[in-house]
């Protein structure tokens, strides 16, 4: 193996975590222009560009995605193994910090917390119940759980750990009133109770049995910040809402709602563990991560 293999990795790795040559090297203790040097090594090596910058923007190439996601995955199976051999008798202590939305955290995240308190008595748990999309360094996170449909860019750790139907849903009472929508359009027509934590929230992305994708500007009749209230309120015959389906399985088995528009798929929920780095990454951090994992997993 070549031994330059791994030179300008983590300068290149640190340059896209922060966006930035000058943060990048101060944080690497380096000059800026050192920094430049390194990359441009690296990607004179590898035949291609990984970055296009300018005097005010910095951006990974197409080949500087993949290398990236593969130079990230390369360091931290290195890291994990060294971990292993150097932290065997390092047990979980301290204060983990975790922010996690309300449904999620009653109906999947409080066995594995109970389970880690359990197994680590030497770990404190702040843990905050909040649908927004907290900043995990800013705030002082450990970690957060993040349900979504579209994980947006971020030089956080973002790893997969749970996967769940988007449902379109209303009450009996409703559709006595106001009937079923039988063609995604047709919601313009009805009331809607929407999700107002995302950008659009009276925008609902459709795929019809032939694999095409369109949106539907829905008739909005309330916005609201929380998916349990949601839900409540479509119990409630307010209105027809769309929810990532953990909000909405006991309401749907005991018939206070029913799914509506199944012929239509939606994008899947998918909800992922966010944390700051790999490097370093504390017992009690990677503890958590994996009881949670496997508690998901079975």
């Amino acid at each position: 193996m070549n031994h330059n293999v791994f030179d300008g990795i983590p300068v290149f790795i640190k340059v896209v975590q922060c966006n930035s040559f000058a943060l990048a090297a101060e944080q690497l203790g380096h000059s800026p222009s050192h920094v430049s040097k390194v990359i441009n090594r690296l990607e004179a090596r590898l035949g291609v560009r990984l970055l296009n910058r300018t005097t005010r923007t910095l951006a990974l190439t197409p080949d500087g995605e993949v290398y990236y996601q593969h130079c990230v995955q390369l360091l931290s199976d290195a890291e994990q193994t060294l971990q292993l051999l150097t932290h065997q008798e390092n047990k979980p202590k301290g204060v983990l910090k975790i922010s996690c939305p309300v449904a999620f955290s009653l109906d999947y995240l409080r066995p594995a917390v109970t389970e880690y308190l359990r197994k680590y008595p030497n770990v404190t748990i702040e843990w905050e119940l909040n649908d927004r999309a907290v900043d995990v360094v800013g705030d002082g996170f450990d970690l957060a759980i993040r349900a979504t449909t579209q994980l947006e860019e971020s030089s956080l750790i973002c790893k997969r750990i749970y996967r769940c139907r988007t449902l379109v849903v209303a009450s009996p009472k409703y559709i006595e009133r106001y009937g079923k929508p039988h063609h995604p359009r047709e919601l313009s027509k009805h009331h809607c109770i929407c999700y107002s934590n995302l950008k659009h929230p009276d925008r609902w992305e459709f795929t019809d049995q032939a694999g095409k994708s369109f949106t539907v500007d829905v008739r909005k009749r309330a916005n609201i910040n929380n998916g349990h209230m949601q839900a409540a309120m479509a119990i409630d015959g307010i209105g027809i809402s769309r929810l990532p389906e953990f909000y909405l399985a006991d309401a749907i088995e005991q018939g206070q709602l029913e799914i509506l528009l199944e012929a239509y798929l939606q994008r899947p929920v998918e909800v992922y563990v966010v944390y700051p780095s790999r490097k370093h990454l504390s017992p009690k951090v990677r503890y958590f991560i994996d009881i949670l994992s496997s508690q998901l997993a079975s």
